[in-house]
């Protein structure tokens, strides 16, 4: 994978740490990120996120719950 490039201003945290991310909607649909690494959560709350796949995420903050599993021997919370 190439190196993550931010040229957005924009504050990210690893959370390389997690196997993947789910969250879930008011209407029950659900959106899973698998191998996040990158997050940054704005001050409305939308969450961007950017996958080991090199695919970028925006999930607005519209959703009401979210649930991840952390990698083996990883936290199970860094940001």
């Amino acid at each position: 994978m190439s190196e993550f490039r931010n040229e957005s201003g924009l504050v990210f945290t690893d959370i390389s740490s997690e196997e993947y991310r789910e969250y879930r909607f008011a209407n029950g649909d659900r959106v899973r990120v698998a191998a996040p690494l990158w997050l940054n959560v704005s001050s409305a709350g939308g969450h961007r996120i950017f996958d080991a796949s090199e695919t970028s995420h925006y999930i607005p903050f519209t959703w009401i719950h979210l649930h991840w599993k952390a990698k083996e021997g990883q936290p199970h919370f860094v940001k």
